[in-house]
């Protein structure tokens, strides 16, 4: 009557087996270390910058326990912070600008852990400490960005018409064109009214000539404030996560504000510039009239602009834009058909591929750059001779050096550009002591919480006491394990979450070992009672807890941040709390009294 099967005591040991090793990476702790990346990300880390790290340490003396490589990047473990902190300012000396030297923590686990993908819980702000920011988007520059790009799209419709007009100035986010005309005017009014609903065009006759201007309408500006609100914190998440930050926050704060959270990164200086890691495309012309001596020396004539050629030296390209990376759609890795060199393949959107085709058909014969911009700094990557006409809006990027740096550059380029400026409003540091105290408060909150449920359970149902307090035990290593797994992010609203699973897990044995009681209290044998008291509670305990997950799903739907980390939390105890107050408990019940013929009498 109150026996398992073997296969399923042996799938219960499985399961607490892999539970217990998927656990145990927690309670190894973090150890400070400083991690070295390339500051431009289509640089590679490898073995000789690996010892250029141990030497540099070396001659300064500073001790460490390990270097490794750990993706594109090289992290130090160091005995404690004070070592940490010489190791950065030694490495940051001896490497210069090229690469960015950040304190970080790394997992204390044994190799073997990690070789089976046991890895620590990733530890919220609140509990591990680091850097939050306030971000405010720079919604009038957005607009200005918005009129740059409308400036070169008018040029295109125009010049497919055959429209003549004078120049194309901008002032603020207004663009206007001149024309001597008023036919002219109004046959460009007809044209770009058409072709740019999102526009309200103004014409004015003046002493010089005639203008229309052109300006955003209302809905199209808030349009245009709550794309390049979404396009920044795309672009931010994408580069945070690129740089293996552990379970970063960015989230939108109101109508023009974002929020950013980096656990574990301690140097605010380093912090600001991850989020400044950005990268976009321009295509412009080279100047074939420039002085060659000139522009090696960095003099850069009138309406030019001096940049490093990847190819070898400066070049001068004009400041005009004919084409950025807004247009780009998509961008992959891959090689050039007739050299064999490795190359990034673009993807236009409409306008970008009606542009390009334009550019390329009046500039037969002539240069053209393509440069990539990060963190502020222009590198022509290749400067290709226009050989003909290119449509379809799919463009070929070659230079590369390796297969490796044009799979960066595409994903760089998917990544995108900040849509618009962002200035830093709030900014603080949450110190790892912080977080440790705020550990240690919720650590033992969950242990004097766990001892108290125990000693009433032992007192109150003896033997059966026993069991539940271990089944509860069984089902805190399981939450714990199953959060490993996932690599969730623990923070206090999660402490107290578990905290409160471990209360409420204890109320399905409570049903099962009271039913026991009124069982046996109206006749039945113990054996009897064990079977129906198990048996007779489950609907109970399934109904009570389907209740419960019905409001962690409510919380997890409708809530955000620190609300949803509750709710996964409680909605996965839940889920274990059922499987160890049932099957767990009853497992170890039968053990125990399961193979007793002649049960007389039980401790409860």
């Amino acid at each position: 009557m109150n026996r398992f099967p073997l296969w399923k005591y042996v799938l219960i040991g499985i399961t607490l087996v892999v539970a217990f090793l998927y656990t145990l990476p927690n309670f190894f702790g973090e150890v400070p270390a400083v991690q070295v990346s390339p500051v431009r990300t289509s640089e590679k880390v490898d073995t000789a910058l690996l010892g250029q790290v141990e030497s540099a340490l070396k001659a300064a003396q500073v001790a460490y326990s390990a270097v490794e490589l750990a993706g594109n990047s090289i992290k130090v473990r160091l005995a404690n912070t004070d070592v940490q902190i010489k190791a950065k300012d030694v490495l940051q000396n001896s490497l210069g600008e090229r690469y960015t030297v950040a304190l970080n923590l790394v997992s204390a686990s044994p190799g073997w852990l990690s070789s089976i993908h046991a890895l620590p819980m990733y530890l919220g702000l609140d509990l591990r400490g680091g850097v939050h920011f306030l971000l405010e988007v720079d919604m009038k520059a957005a607009l200005e960005k918005a009129a740059i790009r409308y400036q070169n799209d008018f040029r295109t419709e125009l010049r497919g018409d055959k429209i003549r007009y004078g120049r194309i100035s901008r002032t603020g986010n207004a663009v206007t064109v001149h024309f001597a005309t008023r036919d002219q005017r109004d046959a460009a009014a007809n044209k770009l009214g058409s072709v740019f609903a999102e526009l309200a065009f103004s014409p004015e006759d003046q002493a010089e000539g005639f203008t229309l201007t052109a300006r955003l309408k209302p809905e199209a500006q808030t349009k245009v404030q709550e794309f390049a609100l979404q396009q920044n914190i795309t672009t931010l998440r994408n580069r945070v996560n690129e740089l293996g930050v552990a379970e970063p926050v960015i989230q939108q704060q109101g109508a023009s504000r974002v929020v950013v959270q980096l656990p574990g990164v301690q140097d605010t200086a380093k912090a600001k510039d991850i989020l400044g890691r950005t990268a976009t495309l321009e295509i412009r012309m080279v100047d074939e009239q420039a002085d060659p001596l000139a522009v090696s020396q960095g003099q850069a004539p009138f309406g030019d602009d001096i940049v490093a050629s990847r190819e070898g030296g400066n070049i001068a390209v004009k400041k005009d834009v004919v084409l950025t990376g807004d247009s780009i759609t998509d961008a992959s890795p891959g090689f050039d058909s007739q050299s064999g060199q490795a190359a990034v393949h673009i993807n236009l959107d409409g306008k970008g591929a009606r542009v390009f085709k334009d550019v390329t058909r009046e500039n037969v014969g002539k240069r053209m750059a393509i440069l990539l911009i990060e963190k502020g700094r222009a590198e022509a990557i290749t400067s290709p001779v226009i050989r003909e006409e290119i449509g379809g809006g799919r463009v070929q990027i070659t230079g590369m050096e390796t297969a490796q740096e044009a799979s960066d550059v595409a994903l760089l380029l998917r990544a995108g550009a900040l849509a618009a400026p962002m200035q830093i409003v709030e900014e603080r540091t949450v110190g790892p002591s912080m977080g440790a105290e705020n550990i240690n408060k919720g650590f033992h909150s969950n242990i004097w919480g766990f001892l108290a449920v125990v000693s009433f359970m032992v007192i109150y149902y003896r033997v059966f006491g026993l069991i539940s307090s271990v089944a509860l035990a069984i089902n805190a290593l399981l939450l714990i394990a199953l959060l490993s797994m996932m690599q969730a992010t623990l923070t206090l609203p999660g402490m107290a979450a578990i905290a409160l699973t471990l209360g409420m897990a204890i109320d399905a044995n409570v049903l099962i070992n009271e039913r026991i009681r009124e069982e046996i209290r109206a006749g039945l044998t113990p054996q009897a009672a064990i079977h129906a008291g198990y048996e007779r509670a489950w609907a109970t305990i399934l109904d009570s807890n389907l209740t419960t997950m019905i409001a962690g799903i409510a919380l997890f739907w409708l809530g955000s941040g620190p609300v949803r980390g509750f709710a996964v939390v409680l909605c996965l105890g839940i889920l274990t709390s059922m499987f160890s107050a049932v099957t767990v408990s009853r497992a170890m019940v039968n053990l125990i009294y399961g193979r007793q013929a002649r049960l007389t009498k039980i401790s409860i």
